[in-house]
């Protein structure tokens, strides 16, 4: 096989293998609306129990999912790794290239995030369950206040 066919070779790949750690939940459709029918709430009441800060990064919480960066770190390490020596040294320093550059590419990335506080709230609910909510502002609420959880929002009850 001839060096730009490996190269081809290895991008698809790593393309393959890349696109299987990405997120593809949609979260299913909303019910239609019909203007006459009854609302009816999803508010849970309860009493806050506890309050951490966590940090979280612009793209979520998380946010460890490969992106950009190592698809474009691993095609220019690639192109700089096939650059380099002659015959089974070429392909070996294409794949090397490759890899690297993916690594390289998703840390730098990764690094490069805005990070900022969250607020994650547990609620002890009125039925005797837990609720656990993220927020990135809580305002003036504190442990022991009661309060109504709506559609993953906190407000005092």
């Amino acid at each position: 096989m001839k060096s730009p066919q490996i190269v081809i070779s290895v991008f698809l790949v790593a393309t393959a293998l890349m696109s299987g750690c990405a997120n593809t939940y949609s979260p299913p459709s909303s019910a239609p609306s019909y203007p006459n029918a009854p609302s009816y709430s999803n508010a849970t009441y309860g009493v806050i129990d506890a309050i951490e800060i966590t940090r979280e990064n612009s793209s979520g919480i998380g946010g460890s999912g490969i992106g950009a960066g190592a698809v474009i770190g691993g095609v220019v390490g690639g192109v700089l790794g096939h650059q380099v020596g002659e015959g089974r040294g070429k392909d070996v320093a294409t794949v090397a290239g490759v890899v690297g550059g993916a690594m390289a590419g998703h840390q730098i990335e990764k690094s490069n995030r805005q990070q900022q506080d969250a607020y994650r709230l547990r609620v002890r609910l009125d039925n005797g369950g837990y609720q656990t909510v993220t927020l990135q502002s809580i305002g003036d609420l504190r442990v022991g206040d009661r309060v109504r959880v709506e559609n993953d929002s906190v407000s005092r009850y």
